[in-house]
């Protein structure tokens, strides 16, 4: 995915439905250190696979990256491209991760959906990922386990 990147500095395009092939990349510049990154996306926007309700939430995107980086306009455009896409909330979640941990293999990754209450009920789905053979699968097993979602941000 690395190269030329198409998104930044360009008119945005927004498309109509679940588009994971806009996710773009590039180079990290410190992969000899491990830290952390996150994005707090307060504006996503999907739709109830049964009804065609619309289910918002706050979407966090946690990673320690290794090579490569995604680049946060094309991040943004994908998050965009489930604004018609019909899924339930731990779809998404797993979703976004696994797209994630295919365009840039993070050392780890998490994302937690805190979706807003529909029905008096709300669901915050959490997902994480650590790279087979390092240390950092033993951690997303400790996090999973140890994992307490907070309140709404």
């Amino acid at each position: 995915m690395n190269g030329e990147l198409h998104a930044l500095g360009h008119k945005a395009v927004y498309r109509s439905d679940y588009t994971p092939e806009v996710l773009e990349t590039f180079t990290n510049k410190h992969p000899d250190y491990d830290y952390w990154v996150r994005f707090q996306c307060p504006e996503f926007t999907s739709l109830c696979p049964i009804t065609g309700q619309p289910d918002f939430a706050t979407i966090l995107i946690d990673y320690v990256p290794d090579q490569e980086m995604v680049e946060s306009k094309s991040l943004k455009l994908y998050l965009f491209s489930f604004r018609n896409h019909g899924a339930f909330h731990e779809d998404c979640v797993n979703l976004i991760m696994k797209d994630l941990i295919r365009v840039m293999d993070p050392k780890y990754i998490e994302v937690t959906g805190l979706f807003t209450p529909r029905g008096g009920i709300s669901i915050h789905p959490y997902c994480n990922y650590g790279r087979p053979g390092a240390n950092y699968e033993q951690w997303a097993v400790q996090r999973l386990l140890n994992h307490n979602i907070p309140a709404r941000i």
